[in-house]
């Protein structure tokens, strides 16, 4: 899609964003949710877990937003939020967005162009206000400037065309932060302009939200409220969804083993299982003697069975990819005749292991002195379950593994200071689209780059692809990247996974959204019809 058709989609989409008509929606009452963890904090431009995302994203606004009525996200799905309208310039370098007029703060201040200024100055690190941690600065590194222009006029400006800006900006992980209020403020209490205003978030207990009666836009939310109440044993979980103790699941939480027993015991329930933008995968700190030799990076590669995970996580269900969520859910994985000839993909798994026994023998570690390590992981089952899987396969080639579980609200900073050795972590893109992978994953000192792989020729490379307008070029070119960090073994991607949501049949107006975990929970139009 080149620039005039986006700039084009954007115009008509004007005209389409009316939402979805309501459907006898009742007002009133509490949706309560059960929450998988604790996070660190409220602040959603500080964090990079679901856990803080998607119980703040209601608090919040973003410029645009994905119709949350539409399961595949996409550049087609954006509709305006805060802004009413946009428009690029001719070159692809300007992006400019007219506000909304009617917008206030929770705390009654006014929402103007300088709120959207002050927010990506500080992403961008340009502003007197740090984000204590940014985990998403990459996305921006194209970002030259944001000018106002009067209260109700902003424009980005890029140093080059990069026509998926829309797509990031359309995230979850995007919302707008008032310029008044600080970042450590927005750790505790954050104040947004959304249809649900903060009230509370009690570590290991849980995290409360009330409806906004001055929200922008009339009639919503529904809700009064939505209720998050911390339960990290799964199976407790669930079993207190059967009881009816909770309207919803956290999302993606019901593994398909799990999925049977909850039908078994909840035969009302809906339960809708979904294929996830979401992967796990191997890191290796490449700092790390003797994880620094390519070569003993490249058995750990080779021993991985990923079937096998699939089987064992999942019953099967899922999909094999490189960095992007494979197809048919994703647009831009790699085809699964590409796949085979890269390293730790041959199905002849013995003939793989036989080889990285191979080469640990000629590092010097063998039956008699094994390569021992710690297989660090965040302590959630979703997490800690296959990382227990990655260290039996591990044992095969003669590296003993033992887990380090480790707690939500440290294991970001953990791997920040480069205070792991090896792990698996769990991966979701904000979007099915390539630049926010590569630019966070995989860039030359981009603060997710946690396995700190660089290759400046892949950078060109990414540069390219974020650039290309046209769409079977762009795709041919992220298929060459995704290739090479295969098999360059720069974060062995593992498996992605299908899981369930379920919700009780009186919750209504949601829709599970198939290709990000991120972007489905402004939750405005969710309703309880009982």
């Amino acid at each position: 899609m080149d620039i005039r058709a986006i700039r084009a989609a954007g115009l008509l989409l004007l005209v389409l964003s009316a939402g979805n008509p309501a459907l006898a929606q009742k007002p009133g009452g509490t949706l309560k949710v059960y929450h998988r963890d604790s996070p660190a904090s409220m602040s959603i431009l500080e964090e990079a877990t679901l856990s803080t995302s998607m119980p703040m994203m209601g608090v919040f606004n973003n410029l645009l937003l994905y119709d949350q009525h539409v399961a595949q996200s996409s550049l087609k799905a954006i509709v305006p939020e805060l802004a009413t309208s946009w428009s690029w310039s001719e070159d692809g370098k300007e992006l400019s967005f007219t506000l909304r007029q009617d917008v206030k703060w929770h705390d009654g201040r006014p929402f103007t162009a300088n709120d959207v200024k002050c927010t990506w100055d500080m992403l961008t690190g340009k502003s007197s206000e740090k984000l204590r941690i940014n985990p998403r600065k990459a996305w921006y590194e194209n970002l030259e400037e944001v000018t106002t222009e009067g209260d109700y006029v902003v424009t980005f400006r890029l140093r080059r065309p990069q026509p998926a800006l829309l797509a990031l900006l359309a995230s979850g992980l995007a919302p707008v932060y008032p310029c008044h209020t600080a970042p450590r403020e927005m750790r505790s209490h954050p104040i947004g302009t959304g249809p649900f205003k903060f009230v509370a978030f009690k570590p290991n207990e849980g995290i409360r939200v009330t409806r906004n009666p001055d929200y922008w836009k009339p009639g919503r939310p529904y809700l009064d409220g939505i209720d998050y109440t911390i339960v990290p044993n799964r199976s407790t979980a669930v079993l207190g969804f059967a009881a009816g103790k909770f309207d919803m699941t956290w999302p993606y939480d019901v593994a398909i083993p799990l999925l049977k027993e909850l039908k078994a015991q909840a035969p009302q329930a809906v339960c809708e299982v979904a294929p996830l933008n979401a992967s796990r995968s191997l890191i290796v700190n490449r700092e790390v003697p003797p994880f620094d030799n390519p070569e003993i990076r490249l058995a750990m590669a080779l021993s991985l069975d990923r079937q096998a995970f699939l089987d064992i996580m999942a019953e099967g269900q899922g999909g094999i990819g490189g960095a992007l969520l494979p197809p048919p859910a994703g647009v831009w994985g790699l085809p699964p005749e590409m796949l085979k000839d890269l390293p730790g993909y041959d199905p002849d798994i013995e003939k793989r292991r036989a080889e990285a026994r191979g080469i640990l023998t000629k590092a010097g570690f063998g039956p008699d002195h094994p390569l021992a390590v710690k297989v660090s992981a965040r302590n959630i089952p979703i997490s800690r379950d296959p990382a227990i899987i990655l260290i039996d396969q591990l044992k095969t080639i003669g590296i003993d593994g033992e887990l380090d579980p480790v707690d939500t609200a440290v294991w970001l900073p953990k791997l920040l200071r480069k205070d792991y050795a090896v792990g698996l972590a769990l991966g979701a893109s904000a979007i099915d689209d390539p630049d926010p992978t590569f630019y966070t994953s995989y860039r030359c000192g981009a603060d997710l780059n946690i396995t700190r792989y660089c290759n400046p020729e892949i950078d060109r490379l990414i540069d390219r692809q974020s650039m290309e307008a046209d769409r079977e070029k762009r795709k041919h070119l992220v298929w060459e990247i995704d290739r090479r960090l295969q098999q360059d073994g720069a974060r062995p991607i593992i498996f992605y996974y299908d899981a369930a949501t379920c919700w009780q049949p009186y919750v209504k107006g949601f829709t599970i959204m198939v290709n990000s975990i991120y972007n489905g929970w402004r939750m405005e139009d969710v309703w309880l019809d009982r």
